[in-house]
């Protein structure tokens, strides 16, 4: 250290000889020389700042209060805003209150807390972590957050896009991918995105109604924050430059779920006029007897009586998520094989429920929900969704005898009808490829069977798409796995350079995917010149819009195959 504080000082003091000498012979030429006028001719100017802020910038009024962002390359950000009260203590388990206003000028430049949830299992595959490179946040309570991305806060009413994350009804958060984030799709489509936290798990569905009434939405409350963040759009979007009659609503997995619910919600109605559900389709949600089984059988771990129930919230946060997924899991064991995707709902564990109150009927069964008629829907699946080959080094050399063995476990004696009926649509598909289209098959059952609910309403327009583009990392094992879109919905394949590969490949067809989203967002109409003309579905055709390197229509695709495996449940 010594030793580099004297050479320090030493090229101090060379430094200040060399400019006093450079001082001195400038002076003496002045001196010399007639004075001139300056002709210097100028330099570049200075690139601006790309992040802008500033106690005096990017101020806005909301019915709570100011609120300070900052700005980024020209789009203004705004994170972590109230958009209801915490839920902590006496609040747990209640429906949203107002948020509570405050003086002077809130600073709102990260994310807010998140609501606790249970231990993410992808964490242990070091794959699955690179390739998602989850962001997990703060968990707490007070979780009731909105975060904007605007490209100017005045006057202009932009088309509002709020997004609703996945993880089931039990986990994630408005932050936890990177494609989650809404600068690209504000900067490229002049319009407005806005993601948020709510509650999840047993903080907004432990259903409680049979021990008092004052508990009587408890089973729902976490879809209730979603319908209070709606209505604080409604009352607040204008002002950061969005336009609260042209709002959409957009989910994935199990945001999805929360949009096809919402749909069917009588205190959602009116919130919003578009919606999109990706790899979401639940066309029931849980039956209040089977949550209130689930919230009895959590009491039981915490050992806490019918009559002392009031005593939930006061229980640690970490002791009451211990004793979910203690319930949740002896209620539900795990189950060996792949899952069966037409069953949403049982796998979830964590649901909303019909209480007959805040969820009057299921959502999409028998019928689409009449409140939504009029909203257009845009609803699709990616190909290989869950079953792909990222923890599985050798999924590709899996032997046609394989394929027959795997197949025949799920389908008993059908192995070959199955398998021969997918591979005529797929008749190049290695045998691991056709287990991953036979397995996930009930995810896009689900969302052909939802749009063609909603387009036998004849109200409003139903639009199917299928995203099939097999990402180049990892060798290609991942194929199009569950969340391989969203980097493309968002424009953001560069930014998800780990799922993607960053390429110039990805880049053109996340213009692509995003022109879509973002068309359907202004007019509930998904065409743009980027695209093959794209029709809503009818009574005779399941018009399909293929995303990949080369994106095409096709009438029905997986038809002959999805209808076998319907039959065989």
């Amino acid at each position: 250290m010594l030793q580099d504080e004297n050479q320090s000082n030493g090229s101090t003091r060379r430094f200040w000889m060399t400019g006093a000498a450079a001082l001195m012979g400038s002076l003496a030429a002045d001196a010399a020389t007639p004075a001139k006028t300056d002709q210097t001719t100028p330099g570049p100017k200075p690139a601006p700042d790309r992040i802008i802020a500033s106690d005096s910038k990017n101020a806005v009024e909301t019915t709570a209060g100011k609120v300070r962002g900052y700005s980024h390359e020209g789009i203004h950000i705004f994170k972590g805003i109230p958009y209801a009260a915490s839920t902590a203590g006496k609040n747990r388990f209640m429906p949203p209150a107002k948020a509570e206003p405050w003086t002077g000028v809130r600073s709102s430049l990260y994310f807010g807390k998140v609501c606790p949830f249970f231990p993410r299992m992808g964490w242990n595959s070091d794959e699955n972590a690179f390739m998602f490179r989850w962001d997990d946040g703060q968990p707490g309570e007070d979780c009731l957050r909105v975060n904007i991305w605007t490209p100017g806060a005045d006057n202009r009413k932009r088309p509002v896009m709020v997004w609703l994350h996945g993880g089931g009804f039990s986990a994630g958060s408005g932050q936890e991918l990177l494609s989650y984030d809404g600068e690209n799709l504000a900067r490229h489509g002049d319009t407005v995105v806005v993601s948020l936290n709510h509650r999840l798990n047993t903080f907004g569905h432990l259903n409680l109604a049979v021990y008092g009434s004052q508990y009587a939405s408890s089973g729902n409350v976490g879809m209730l924050d979603l319908v209070a963040a709606l209505e604080w759009v409604r009352d607040n979007i204008a002002n950061f430059g969005g336009d609260p009659g042209r709002v959409l609503i957009f989910g994935q997995s199990g945001g999805g779920g929360k949009v096809g619910t919402l749909m069917a919600m009588p205190s959602a109605k009116g919130l919003f006029h578009r919606a999109v559900i990706q790899s979401g389709s639940m066309l029931r949600v849980a039956e209040a007897e089977d949550t209130a089984k689930l919230a009895a059988a959590v009491l039981d771990e915490l050992s806490i009586s019918k009559s002392d129930v009031d005593k939930l919230q006061d229980v640690p946060v970490e002791h009451l998520l211990d004793a979910a997924l203690a319930a949740q899991r002896k209620l539900s064991p795990p189950r060996n094989g792949p899952p069966d995707f037409r069953h949403l709902t049982r796998l979830l564990g964590w649901s909303p429920c019909v209480d007959g109150s805040v969820i009057p009927a299921q959502p999409f069964d028998p019928q689409a929900p009449e409140l939504s008629a009029d909203v257009p829907l845009l609803v699709g699946s990616v190909l290989n969704e869950f079953v792909n080959g990222i923890d599985h080094p050798d999924a590709f050399s899996m032997t046609e005898a394989q394929l027959t063995a795997r197949v025949e476990e799920r389908y008993p004696g059908k192995a070959k009808e199955v398998v021969d009926t997918v591979r005529q649509g797929h008749p190049k598909a290695r045998p691991f490829d056709l287990y991953s289209m036979i397995m996930a098959s009930g995810v896009r059952s689900n969302a052909v069977k939802q749009a063609k609910l909603k387009a036998a309403q004849n109200k409003a327009p139903a639009y199917s798409y299928w995203f099939t583009w097999q990402t180049p990392v990892l060798d290609g094992r991942p194929m199009a796995f569950h969340c391989s879109e969203l980097p493309f919905c968002f424009d953001n394949t560069d930014r998800c350079e780990t799922m993607t590969g960053g390429g110039q490949r990805a880049r053109v067809l996340g213009a692509k995917v995003s022109g879509a989203w973002l068309a359907f967002a202004r007019s509930g109409n998904p065409n743009h010149a980027g695209l093959p003309k794209w029709p809503s579905l009818d009574a005779e055709r399941v018009q399909t819009m293929i995303f990949d390197d080369r994106c095409e229509l096709r009438n029905d695709p997986d038809g002959p195959a999805r209808r076998l495996l319907d039959s065989l449940g």
